[in-house]
């Protein structure tokens, strides 16, 4: 009998397991996140500030995901030009994938996936400000995994409002992924700043 997994109910080390995923410390194969970023306008940096000052006054209180989506994704998105062509945003996509030789099939819903054609380019992941992003990542990965693209990089995001990181998934014989440092609002400089670069920059790795 196949047996069917929620996929927010699957730890980081059972979706290595399952898809025969290993992690990469190498920080040489993900320099995507750190090299040739686009610049930001004066204008978008201080938009930007008030994005941040609007989601620290609003963490004082309770924050449904959606809340996250409209005050902090939603900027950076339409800043990171996602809502245009060639990119088209669908949000709660029915996922689907089968896990080798284990007999068993993963799904879960995607909150935020940026399309091109047939190739995922970002996924991103929303999720209330109570989740830590390692809660959040295998369920990101395993998204990622689902792709039909196997030999370009498929980027994501994964964020809780106040903390991103960026993940770089290579689907070959042995997939392999790589995580970025951890961006977060709760220091000094807006880093906002730099997460609206990156994705900047992996918009046009993938529409090149």
């Amino acid at each position: 009998m196949v047996q069917t997994i929620q996929a927010k109910d699957l730890a980081l080390y059972e979706v290595e397991e399952k898809f025969n995923l290993q992690r990469s410390f190498d920080s040489s194969s993900f320099l995507e996140w750190q090299e040739n970023l686009p610049s930001t306008t004066e204008t978008e940096r201080q938009w930007l500030d008030q994005v941040k000052a609007d989601f620290l006054s609003l963490e004082r209180y309770p924050l449904h995901e959606e809340v996250v989506k409209m005050a902090v994704l939603s900027p950076l998105l339409f800043f990171a030009r996602f809502f245009h062509h060639p990119f088209y945003p669908r949000a709660e996509v029915e996922v689907t994938i089968a896990a080798e030789d284990e007999g068993a099939i993963v799904q879960g819903k995607v909150d935020v996936l940026i399309l091109r054609q047939r190739l995922w380019v970002t996924v991103i992941e929303p999720k209330n400000k109570a989740f830590s992003l390692a809660k959040a990542t295998p369920q990101a990965l395993l998204y990622m995994m689902s792709s039909s693209a196997i030999d370009k990089p498929i980027f994501g995001l994964v964020t809780n409002g106040s903390h991103f990181i960026f993940i770089k998934l290579l689907k070959q014989s042995a997939p392999q992924y790589i995580l970025s440092d951890e961006f977060s609002l709760y220091r000094q400089d807006n880093e906002l700043y730099t997460v609206l670069s990156i994705l900047r920059r992996l918009g046009e790795l993938v529409t090149e």
